[in-house]
């Protein structure tokens, strides 16, 4: 089959000519696989599509034109109400996301203490430090006041888990910086829950580049040079 070990980005298939030649061909949405209401996906129009098949295939279909250069997962779930991020809420959003980020990490190693593989030798040597240390902030509803507290306390506790999402998302290619693409698993998956992710992912890249390099991730997060 000249199609098995023939690659083909989201939203194509691979279709063989007349000369057994392989190529990649935009997939029919319709012949997409029907999915559960809880698999459906929202775009960047405001559209629910019945999964990430339906809506990369869409994509497909409109590639050169405008519509199609746009429109991108927004986020996982149909289409809702998202609210406006105030200032005050983006100016606060670092506090709730290095606390989540820790706490993931929190819950990697205890996972891996009964069935190893959810973090290399070197991140449970790095991870361990933070999870024996008595002085951590357990997992909770914290309010803003007590985690910028935590956080001017217990810096070196928020350091390594910020960096740890960087290297995990920088991974197509891995160059120190973050595309649209390489954010969009972290993203889409938050913004039902955290409505300022968009626009504090916006306001990190400083330099309107559209990438989020190394140095400007970790200034979003408050740390340190």
């Amino acid at each position: 089959d000249p199609c098995r070990n023939f690659h083909c980005k989201r939203g194509k298939v691979c279709h063989v000519d007349k000369q057994g030649k392989p190529s990649c061909i935009c997939q029919d949405p319709a012949a997409c696989p029907s999915t559960k209401d809880y698999e459906h996906v929202c775009g960047t129009d405001n559209k629910t599509y019945d999964g990430t098949c339906q809506l990369f295939a869409t994509k497909c279909q409109l590639e050169g034109t405008k519509m199609g250069r746009q429109l991108h997962l927004d986020y996982m779930g149909p289409c809702k109400y998202i609210p406006h991020c105030t200032d005050y809420e983006v100016d606060q959003f670092p506090l709730r996301m290095r606390d989540w980020l820790k706490n993931i990490l929190m819950q990697y190693y205890e996972r891996d203490l009964d069935n190893s593989g959810f973090l290399t030798e070197k991140q449970r040597n790095k991870v361990k430090k933070i999870y024996q240390n008595d002085k951590r902030l357990a997992a909770g509803n914290h309010t803003v006041e007590l985690l910028l507290h935590d956080f001017e306390k217990n810096y070196h506790m928020y350091v390594y888990p910020v960096h740890w999402q960087f290297h995990r998302l920088d991974q197509h290619p891995v160059d120190r910086s973050l595309t649209h693409s390489e954010l969009a698993p972290l993203r889409a998956s938050l913004v039902p829950m955290e409505h300022c992710i968009t626009r504090f992912f916006q306001e990190c890249d400083g330099d309107k580049d559209k990438l989020i390099a190394l140095e400007e991730w970790c200034h979003c997060f408050g740390i340190k040079e």
